[in-house]
């Protein structure tokens, strides 16, 4: 793949680095989920498409699969329901992956908004046809912080990335 004009090369990502960062964003889903706030963001959701976008080969949706689990047995809701819902949304995540990696993380979230909202759609769907349950209208802004999130938690797991390797004053890169 040819990469745009004035992009920095990027190192690769520490495998290590992509399971603490999905493991600090399930416990913050966890805790946030402790708060009883439903307009609250899925940080879990977020780091879990970043990863697919960015990673799509270490992280894709067999982990997104048990990721969701998880937070479903933490959250005692329907055993899949979580599980569906980043299923879908990391197989959308990777059908874009090649056209995302084009536009700068701002401009990403554009196109990122979408997917989010299918997902947070395709959950509670779910959670109507099962529980009975109509959500609340809070919980139509979680979506559309999680796309403002976007720029800000993707900058924070690129900048590991961005440092050089072997810096010196005779290779330019």
């Amino acid at each position: 793949m040819i990469m745009p004009a004035g992009r920095p090369l990027l190192l690769p990502a520490n495998p290590r680095f992509i399971a603490l960062t999905l493991v600090v964003g399930l416990l913050m889903n966890m805790l946030l989920g402790l708060t009883g706030w439903r307009w609250l963001p899925d940080v879990l959701a977020i780091v879990v498409v970043f990863w697919n976008v960015y990673q799509p080969r270490r992280v894709g949706l067999v982990l997104a699969f048990v990721l969701g689990l998880a937070l479903d047995v933490h959250e005692s809701a329907l055993l899949g329901q979580n599980a569906l819902s980043y299923v879908v949304l990391s197989s959308m995540a990777i059908a874009v992956q090649r056209r995302l990696l084009w536009f700068p993380l701002r401009e990403q979230t554009l196109q990122i908004a979408p997917l989010f909202v299918i997902a947070s759609l395709l959950e509670w769907a779910t959670r109507l046809i099962v529980q009975d349950a109509w959500p609340h209208w809070s919980q139509l802004f979680a979506p559309l912080m999680q796309a403002a999130l976007w720029p800000m938690i993707g900058a924070l797991l690129l900048a590991p990335q961005r440092r050089a390797f072997d810096p010196d004053n005779i290779r330019p890169l």
